[in-house]
């Protein structure tokens, strides 16, 4: 098995591990280096090893991740001893209809005048690395390292690739 056919794999072990975990932990750096974290839903996982995720645009995290768009993902199922920790890069996208294509009625909490309410954004995560920890073994175990072959052929543009994490009704 080549490099890039392992990492499709171990992209595939990731989805796997996540898929059903409806939210996210986003824990962003501001200007001083003070960290945050905020709830967010995985809402699409494309086959470039990317996450995209809907948020305010307004918000603090956009400006946080302007300043310094490394990024990392705490994502918990306690009831099934599921812990996963992914870092990468992350970037505010501008496209209208990545936006319209991730949206679900769930998403009208946050965004009551919907899709095309200019405060709608679109955050990119680039995974670079992603570990779980194997409860059985009591330890940390890397799950992936994007080799920079694959970083390399993402392109930052592209916003296609599908793998919807959760329902289309917010469920």
């Amino acid at each position: 098995m080549d490099n890039r056919d392992d990492t499709e794999k171990q992209w595939s072990q990731l989805i796997e591990k996540i898929r059903d975990i409806k939210f996210t932990m986003l824990t962003t750096a501001n200007q001083e280096g003070s960290l945050r974290s905020c709830p967010m839903v995985t809402l699409e996982a494309s086959e470039a090893g990317t996450l995209w995720f809907l948020t305010g645009q307004s918000h603090r995290k956009a400006r946080d991740i302007e300043s310094n768009p490394k990024v990392n993902l705490a994502y918990v199922a306690g009831d099934k001893d599921t812990f996963v920790s992914v870092s990468g890069e992350c970037s505010l996208v501008e496209d209208p209809a990545k936006i319209k294509a991730l949206w679900n009625p769930f998403m009208r909490a946050w965004f009551p005048k919907g899709f095309e309410d200019p405060e709608v954004g679109l955050l990119r995560v680039d995974v670079e690395e992603a570990e779980y920890w194997d409860v059985t073994s009591k330890k940390m175990t890397t799950l992936i390292r994007f080799v920079k072959a694959l970083a390399g052929s993402r392109n930052k543009d592209e916003t296609t690739g599908h793998g919807i994490l959760h329902p289309r009704d917010g469920g």
